[in-house]
C-alpha cells in the first residue's frame, strides 16, 4: 500500500536550510510536523542572507548524535546542501526531484539526507517526494549491503 504526504512512517526528522530554501522548509514543517515522530527545526529562521553548510551541519550531527532518523536539507538548488553534507562522515544525502529517486535512495543506498531545491520544485511536489522518503526503509540485500560497505570504506580513507 503506498502512502502519500499526508501519512509518513514513524521517523524523528532533522530540516534545515538557507534562505533560499527558507519557504519551502516552512511549509514541510507545518505540513510533517504533525505527522513525523519529532522534528528538529535546525534553521535557518528568516530570509535573511546565510551559508548552507552551516545547516548541513546541524542536521548531521542530529543524526550522528542518534536524535534524528533521516534529515531534509533545502537550498536553491539543492546542490549546495548536498555537497555540504556528503562531506560529514556518515551522510548519505542526495537531490532528489522525484519520488522513484527519494524511495529508491533510501531502499538501496541507505540514504539518510534528503535534498531539494526550493526554487527548482513546488510545494505539493516536494510534498510527495519528503513522503517517499520518510516512508522507505533499507532493504539490506546483498547487493546493496556489499555497495554500502564500499562506500563506508571510502569514509574510512
Amino acid at each position: 500500500m503506498s502512502q502519500n504526504a499526508n501519512s509518513v512512517s514513524p521517523v524523528r526528522l532533522a530540516v534545515g536550510g538557507d534562505h533560499a530554501g527558507f519557504a519551502l522548509k516552512q511549509l514541510v514543517i507545518e505540513r510533517f510536523g504533525p505527522l513525523v515522530t519529532s522534528l528538529s527545526d535546525c534553521g535557518t529562521h528568516d530570509e535573511a542572507s546565510c551559508d548552507y553548510p552551516d545547516f548541513a551541519v546541524e542536521v548531521a550531527e542530529r543524526i550522528n548524535s542518534g536524535q534524528a532518523d533521516k534529515g531534509l536539507l533545502i537550498c536553491g538548488s539543492g546542490v549546495g546542501v548536498s555537497v555540504a553534507a556528503n562531506k560529514i562522515t556518515g551522510i548519505r544525502a542526495a537531490i532528489c526531484h522525484d519520488t522513484y529517486s527519494a524511495r529508491q535512495g533510501v531502499e538501496h543506498d541507505d540514504m539518510n539526507v534528503l535534498c531539494i531545491g526550493g526554487r527548482i520544485i513546488g510545494s505539493e511536489l516536494a510534498f510527495e517526494i519528503i513522503s517517499a522518503f520518510l516512508n522507505a526503509k533499507y532493504t539490506p540485500e546483498e547487493r546493496h549491503q556489499r555497495r554500502l560497505d564500499k562506500i563506508f570504506a571510502l569514509e574510512a580513507e
